[in-house]
């Protein structure tokens, strides 16, 4: 994964319903905000609730890329923002969302197994 590829891959995974994928671009020590506003501290712990939210609220939802921005803030180290929006997201009872408006930051950092993020959250916007 590279910060270039991160916005359609995330997108891919999350409408697969991919929470180990998600999962493996992060670092083990990894702070994530999840679009539920869940708060998870690690890897495995971010792995666990998105595995959670997919299975609930988000079982069939598909995210669709917009705007995104990728700022290096040199070798090895970036910032992307990117936006997207939820469609197919489901209450408690099975009956379907309004679409939600999104947005995805992540600080990103090059290591020996390839491009990770450090901190990330999907926010509502």
């Amino acid at each position: 994964m590279t910060p270039e590829d991160l916005p359609k891959l995330f997108a891919t995974a999350f409408g697969q319903g991919d929470a180990a994928t998600i999962a493996a671009w992060l670092t083990a020590d990894a702070d994530v905000v999840t679009l539920t506003g869940a708060v998870a501290e690690g890897a495995h712990e971010a792995q666990q609730i998105m595995a959670g939210e997919f299975a609930g609220i988000f079982a069939g939802a598909k995210l669709v890329t917009g705007k995104a921005r990728l700022r290096a803030l040199g070798p090895g180290a970036a910032i992307l923002t990117q936006r997207y929006v939820v469609s197919g997201a489901r209450d408690e009872a099975g009956r379907e969302l309004p679409r939600i408006g999104c947005q995805l930051t992540a600080m990103l950092v090059a290591t020996r197994e390839g491009w990770r993020a450090v901190n990330w959250a999907l926010i509502a916007v």
